[in-house]
């Protein structure tokens, strides 16, 4: 589950992490009043206003502007609010923008040099251990560091035996040259962000820019964050955080059916069971020549109306022109597959798209008689390469 800026801060707040402080606002008189809070609380001498939604990049597409005034704020806000933001981790359609952030403006001028650092916590699947990665260079894209400057990014893998030690804090720090308070408070800032981490049941936090300022304070300017959906029964109070406005309603819908679904870009439609299968189908399809529509797992209960409803969601879809089914009955029947694929093309009615399946296991011999004596236009495959052919022939026409 991704979570808004705001609500990330408040999680490394409650942890001892600084942050930039600020107040959601949902309407533009809102963003005044929130504006005029803030500079009683803080005498911050600008306000920084932020649009929520679950991408990064937000700068770029306009989403992010300096207000010098409550005047400005109220200008900002009437602009970003509504908006269609568009940033390169959007659809081209981009995302609208339904909340904004009003936050302090910690960029204040001092006696020592003010500091853009990246930080981020998550987990090396190959080490088997969470890690630290960061760098000096905080504030722009980290791949375009890893691309141009790869030895300006370290990494500091945490045992979980152990956990973060004081010495792995003081190591970031120093590679990160700071010194002093800096440094002490870096240390602070470190060990704080990890404990959020882990007593969050995160999967993700990011955290660009992290802000030495220039008192020498380590502020969080940013914060991205994902929650392991897996681990949300341990935090009740996680499920708030859900702002389903940001999800993709065809996914809002296969989740509530119990369906795994996630919506890409391609042209190809798949129905598959099971999630290591899918992928493998999804290389199939860009072995084929096209490009996988979404990522769908209808579990091992493949019966007649989850086949339907996985019809219905890829359908919805105006991009997709193939679509692949790609079941493996272990504990499933490839026969009751079969009949409920039949079942599912009739109810829905007219479907404009090639249908390929591919039944293997348990019964596969019936099912594909099932298909073949449906009349309906569905073309059986028996291997993987033959359904990567269909697939390829399919397209071709």
């Amino acid at each position: 589950m991704n979570l808004h800026e705001y609500q990330g801060k408040e999680i490394l707040s409650n942890h001892g992490v600084r942050v930039q402080r600020g107040y959601v606002s949902e309407t533009v008189s809102q963003s005044i009043e929130n504006a005029k809070r803030l500079f009683d609380e803080t005498n911050t001498p600008c306000f920084i206003v932020k649009a929520q939604i679950h991408a990064g990049g937000r700068g770029k597409g306009g989403g992010v502007k300096l207000a010098k005034n409550i005047d400005e704020v109220e200008y900002h806000s009437k602009n970003i609010l509504g908006m269609m933001l568009i940033t390169p981790q959007t659809s081209k359609e981009g995302k609208k923008v339904n909340k904004i952030f009003i936050a302090e403006d910690v960029y204040y001028p001092g006696e020592n040099e003010i500091e853009e650092i990246y930080i981020s916590v998550l987990l090396d699947r190959a080490a088997h251990k969470n890690m630290i990665m960061y760098s000096t260079e905080g504030g722009v894209e980290i791949e375009k560091v890893a691309e141009e400057t790869p030895e300006k990014i370290f990494t500091e893998h945490i045992n979980p035996d152990i956990g973060l030690t004081q010495e792995q804090c003081k190591l970031i720090a120093k590679n990160l040259q700071l010194q002093n308070e800096a440094f002490e408070n870096m240390c602070v800032f470190v060990k704080n962000l990890y404990t959020a981490y882990i007593e969050s049941d995160a999967s993700l936090f990011e955290i660009n820019p992290v802000l030495k300022t220039s008192d020498n304070k380590i502020i969080a300017v940013d914060a991205k964050v994902t929650i392991d959906d897996n681990a949300l029964f341990r935090h009740k109070d996680f499920l708030d955080y859900r702002d389903e406005k940001e999800e993709d309603p065809s996914e809002l819908y296969a989740s509530s059916l119990g369906l795994s679904y996630v919506k890409l870009d391609g042209n190809v439609g798949c129905i598959v069971n099971g999630a290591g299968l899918a992928m493998a189908t999804m290389d199939i399809i860009k072995l084929s020549g096209g490009n996988p529509a979404n990522f769908l797992d209808v579990g091992g209960t493949a019966d007649a109306k989850r086949v339907e409803s996985a019809f219905r969601i890829i359908l919805e879809d105006k991009n997709v022109t193939a679509i692949l089914v790609n079941i493996f009955g272990g504990i499933v029947r490839c026969d009751r597959v079969a009949e409920g694929i039949v079942q599912a093309y009739k109810n829905i009615g007219s479907i404009n798209v090639p249908i390929i399946v591919r039944l293997q296991g348990t019964n596969a011999k019936e099912a594909k008689e099932i298909i073949d004596n449906s009349g309906l236009q569905v073309i059986s495959a028996v291997s993987l390469q033959s359904a990567a052919d269909r697939v390829r022939d399919v397209l071709l026409v």
